[in-house]
This record gives C-alpha cells, sequence and structure tokens, in this order.
C-alpha cells in the first residue's frame, strides 16, 4: 500500500499495559512448556498468577488466535497466529548434499517427499517439497496426532497414549507410520541419530494404494533416509 503522507494516531500505553503484555507473553511461553491441553488451573498455579487474572490472559490471547481451546474445552493449546510467527522464522536448512539426495529422491519416487526434523516435541518441516506442499502446517503443529509424521513424532517423544501405542506397533510391523483417507495418503519413515533414536523423518505423499501397499516405497525411501541422518541428527 502506497505511504499517503498523512501522520496517523498511535495508540498511547498506559502505565499498566506492558505488565499486562508481560503477562500475557509469560502464559503464551508457559502454554508452549506444559504442552497442548494445560488448563487454566494449571497455569495459574505454574506462574503463581492470580485465578481471574490467568482466565482474563487465556481469553485475550484465544480471541487473538495465539491459543485455541482443545476440543473438549478444558485446556489450551498454541493457536495458528503462534504457528505463523514460527514459520516467519528463517527455517533452518538442510546442507546442499542432503537436499541433493532427497531431490533424488523426489525423481524417483514421483510423490510428495518432505524432510522434518524433531526438537523440542515438535515438528521442523526441514526441506518440503515445492511441487507438493504440506496441505496444512498450521494444523500440523496444532494437531500432530492427526498426522503420520506427527504420529511418528510421538512415538519418538515416548508419547504413552492409544495414538502413540497404534504407531509404535505399526512402525514395528510395516517400519513406517500410515494415515490415508479416501483417495490418497501420507507415510512417514523414521531417520534415526547414530544411538538409533528417531530424530525426524522423511514423509511421503500421494495416492492411497501407494501408502496401503508400502513396500516399494519403503524400499526406495529407506536408503535416502539413512543417508540424510548424519545432516539432520
Amino acid at each position: 500500500m502506497a505511504d499517503d503522507g498523512l501522520a496517523r494516531p498511535v495508540p498511547a500505553l498506559t502505565a499498566r499495559q506492558p505488565r499486562a503484555i508481560h503477562s500475557a507473553l509469560t502464559v503464551l511461553e508457559a502454554v508452549a512448556e506444559l504442552g497442548a491441553g494445560v488448563t487454566a488451573r494449571e497455569l495459574s498455579a505454574a506462574l503463581q498468577l492470580p485465578r481471574a487474572t490467568t482466565y482474563r490472559l487465556l481469553n485475550l490471547l484465544v480471541e487473538d488466535e495465539y491459543l485455541v481451546r482443545t476440543p473438549d474445552l478444558s485446556g489450551f493449546a498454541l493457536g495458528a497466529k503462534v504457528a505463523q510467527l514460527a514459520a516467519a522464522v528463517a527455517p533452518q536448512r538442510m546442507p546442499t548434499a542432503a537436499r541433493r539426495l532427497i531431490a533424488d529422491a523426489r525423481a524417483a519416487v514421483r510423490g510428495g517427499v518432505h524432510v522434518a526434523g524433531f526438537a523440542g516435541g515438535r515438528v521442523h518441516v526441514l526441506d518440503e517439497d515445492p511441487d507438493f506442499p504440506l496441505s496444512d502446517p498450521v494444523r500440523l503443529s496444532r494437531e500432530p496426532e492427526q498426522y503420520a509424521v506427527g504420529r511418528l513424532l510421538l512415538v519418538a517423544a515416548g508419547d504413552d497414549g492409544p495414538a502413540a501405542r497404534a504407531a509404535a506397533r505399526e512402525l514395528e510391523t510395516v517400519g513406517a507410520i500410515r494415515r490415508v483417507d479416501d483417495r490418497s495418503g501420507c507415510l512417514a519413515m523414521p531417520v534415526r541419530d547414530h544411538g538409533g533414536s528417531i530424530a525426524g523423518a522423511i514423509v511421503f505423499a500421494g495416492p492411497r494404494h501407494r501408502v496401503t501397499e508400502p513396500g516399494v516405497l519403503l524400499a526406495q525411501l529407506r536408503p535416502v533416509a539413512e543417508q540424510i541422518a548424519p545432516y539432520i541428527t
């Protein structure tokens, strides 16, 4: 938008507002640290804030989409605004050698191939396939259990919930985690560090039949996962 050269009024800060902003940011940081589903009561106790103040700050952060209520309305999780801010930060880039390996894999697999790293209990997309972009990265950050790579993250984090237990069984029997709908599917193959721990994933997105019958796909991606491991772990 062109500058119209007119001075615009700037809202004045009152003496109490900086403290309120600091409190709101503290609540935001606490939700990130304590994890999705943390309740207002838990936040109030953790931050030693009065219950009424905690509720007021939470409502403001939800209203501005920095937080969302969990589906059962009992707790809170980071919202779309936080995901957008995180996405605006320059992402970690893989070394050129690793990106060449992934480029070769994309040409061979003929489907969406992404690389993700796991750090701080979150999925970090290190290399997104430009020809098959992620369908909803904001939802991936908010509801990782709805995605194959998110379920792999749960396994890597040692989660003991039903979704993580089912994913762990599938990982043991298939060698990857799968999610499918009527027409398409997604498969997450672990990338392991030198100690054997899951540090990230190669993610395939494509037609459903290639995910439900993944033998060829696994044979193509397994060596790639081993080759790129030193670059992302």
